[in-house]
């Protein structure tokens, strides 16, 4: 759904908690495996995982090309909602909300441009990398929980 013309969305139910999922977030180690379109890496750089801290790192495309990012978590409310401003070209503010269902969560992804211009010049590139970001979400929690299962609870 798109709220404006600057804001390009999707969302996804996904089989997992609302716990799982910001956790995901929340852990470097896993965001990192994750991040970003297909065959792209991470390499953290600063990671504070708190309202105003910050993150930078440098994505590496599969064709050798490393873009830097530089990022401040403006909210983060747990098992509900992360909210990241990206301070570079081109800027905008991401804000994912985390919502149970019946079988798992509603993942919302809205990413707003500061103009409506370079959402449109962008799109292209956008709607498909954020469907893959979600595609290796969902990739790393099923090995996640598959390797770590929770603890079962004792009668």
């Amino acid at each position: 759904m798109r709220h404006d013309e600057r804001t390009l969305s999707t969302s996804r139910t996904l089989p997992f908690t609302p716990q799982a999922i910001y956790g995901a977030f929340a852990a470097p180690e896993l965001l990192a495996r994750w991040w970003g379109p297909a065959g792209f890496t991470n390499t953290f750089e600063t990671f504070e995982f708190r309202p105003g801290g910050r993150w930078t790192f440098v994505m590496h495309g599969p064709d050798g090309t490393d873009y830097a990012n530089s990022n401040r978590f403006e909210s983060l409310e747990p098992d509900r909602r992360v909210v990241v401003r990206h301070d570079g070209q081109p800027f905008f503010t991401l804000t994912i909300s985390l919502t149970p269902v019946g079988g798992g969560t509603l993942l919302e992804w809205d990413q707003t441009f500061d103009d409506a211009q370079t959402a449109d010049a962008v799109r292209h590139r956008v709607d498909p990398a954020n469907e893959q970001n979600l595609d290796r979400l969902t990739r790393v929690l099923n090995d996640t929980i598959t390797t770590h299962p929770p603890p079962e609870a004792t009668p």
